[in-house]
Formats: C-alpha cells, structure tokens, sequence
C-alpha cells in the first residue's frame, strides 16, 4: 500500500503531492482494516494451515476420559 502510494505520488509536483489530514486519516485506517482482517483471517483458518504443514494440537486424552465420566 505504501510503495503503490508512493511510487504515484512521485511523479507528481510538489503542489501537487500535497496530503491534507483527511487523506492522511483514511490511508491510516486503510492499514489498520488491512492488519486486522489478515489477522482474523489467520485466525478463521489456522486450523487448516497447521494441518497444511502437518501439524497436529494436541489433545490431552485424561481430559477427554473426565468428560466422559461425568
């Protein structure tokens, strides 16, 4: 986002570069949707990654075995 950012204003004047506090204000909270939804994308499919890389949780059996039993 930044490099696309910047390489478009590069070519640009200096008068014509300039970023008022609004621009500024949504590039800021463009990142932070980005981060936040690459987070809970992560999260959502986590499960599928660890088994993509071969990666089992583990599970405590002696937990299991309790539950049963109540």
């Amino acid at each position: 986002m930044f490099l696309l950012t910047s390489t478009l204003l590069s070519g640009l004047s200096d008068k014509l570069a300039y970023l008022d506090p609004g621009s500024g204000s949504f590039l800021i909270q463009l990142l932070i949707a980005a981060l936040l939804g690459a987070g809970i994308a992560l999260r959502a499919y986590w499960g599928k990654i660890k088994k993509l890389f071969g990666i089992e949780s583990k599970v405590d059996e002696n937990a299991e075995d309790e539950d049963a039993d109540e």
